[in-house]
């Protein structure tokens, strides 16, 4: 085929397909403006359906906002009393707090005044027992309260003074015939010692004890001055009497055995107190059985005065009788005597003269 056959039939192709591009576009235009135009009949729709609810949600919003304004303004009154109970509240608290500040500040200052008084009493307690003598009058006081809270004041004496030897023990009980010798013993540094440095004192704590318990026996142990044949060994604090029951060594054994050996028993403020409360007992019964002693001394010399008085009595009987007797008689002759007179007051002679009036044992 000619180039020009190929240049006409590619011309007619060209023209063809320029028709249809131009009638494709015709159509899409069309379409185009028919899109455009529902575009904007929807646009539009939807425009006044937008613009009805924003109304509608405006009033909505309006209205709930008034609702919120009124819910607001109410609670802010709420809350502006509540504040103000609060306020109120708080200043009462403050003033209760502050009230209670105040007291608790002045029981502190009592607290501290009875802390600095103990303080000062605990020196002085160091100080009273920090010697040797000031324990030893310690000793003696409490033993000597002991005594008179126990016993009667004849029962006891204190700082009482030996005539063989001169020796003077703390006190001494009287029972009976007897007297019960009684020494305080302190034994406080040794006994300080052993709590501070333990079983390592021990030693010299049982030491000491052990030359007390033989100071008492050989000094207040006195058959010949009327004493028991043992004697009291007075430790006025618990604890070392705690350790004197628990102290033991290898050499003497336990250290309460080693004084009952020697016939010195250790008493503590609480067992002294029931050994003098026995031994109170023991003068009551002293003084029942004395008591009763007198009262059948005074029956038997009752008894004594009531058969004297019955002889008396029956004497006194026997002149009763008599007298009752004579008495009789001498009634019988005076009624006799008194007819006689009114028989002669009416002129009559009486039958036979009147007997003269004699006692009765004369006839």
């Amino acid at each position: 085929m000619s180039p020009v056959v190929w240049m006409v039939v590619g011309l007619a192709a060209i023209a063809l397909t320029a028709i249809m591009v131009w009638s494709s576009a015709r159509r899409s235009d069309a379409q185009l403006s028919a899109v455009r135009q529902e575009m904007q009949n929807s646009l539009s729709n939807q425009g006044q359906s937008v613009n009805a609810q924003i109304n509608h949600l405006m009033q909505s919003v309006t209205t709930q906002l008034g609702q919120v304004r009124q819910e607001l303004q109410s609670g802010v009154a709420s809350s502006g009393k509540l504040a103000s109970d609060a306020q109120i509240a708080m200043a009462q608290q403050l003033q209760s707090s502050s009230e209670a500040i105040r007291k608790i500040s002045m029981q502190l200052a009592e607290v501290q005044l009875a802390g600095q008084e103990m303080s000062k009493s605990t020196q002085t307690l160091q100080n009273v027992l920090g010697g040797a003598k000031t324990r030893g009058i310690l000793g003696e006081v409490v033993l000597e309260r002991l005594l008179q809270d126990a016993l009667p004041r004849s029962a006891y004496e204190t700082q009482y003074r030996f005539d063989s030897t001169g020796a003077i023990v703390d006190a001494i009980v009287r029972i009976g015939d007897l007297i019960l010798s009684v020494d305080s013993k302190f034994p406080l540094d040794a006994y300080r010692r052993l709590m501070e440095t333990g079983e390592t004192s021990r030693r010299e704590f049982s030491v000491a004890v052990r030359k007390h318990a033989d100071s008492i026996a050989e000094k207040y142990i006195l058959q010949d001055e009327h004493t028991f044949d043992y004697a009291l060994m007075f430790v006025p604090s618990e604890g070392v009497y705690y350790e004197l029951l628990m102290t033991q060594d290898s050499k003497y054994g336990q250290l309460d055995e080693y004084c009952r050996a020697k016939r010195v028993f250790p008493v503590s403020p609480n067992t002294f107190y029931a050994c003098l409360s026995a031994v109170a007992i023991s003068l009551q019964g002293q003084k029942i059985e004395e008591n009763t002693r007198h009262l059948l001394a005074g029956m038997a010399g009752l008894k004594k005065q009531f058969e004297s008085f019955a002889d008396v009595y029956e004497k006194l009987g026997t002149h009763l009788r008599h007298a009752q007797q004579s008495y009789e008689d001498a009634d019988s002759r005076l009624t006799r005597a008194r007819n006689s007179l009114e028989q002669m007051a009416q002129g009559a002679l009486p039958e036979a003269s009147p007997k003269m009036l004699t006692p009765a044992g004369d006839e």
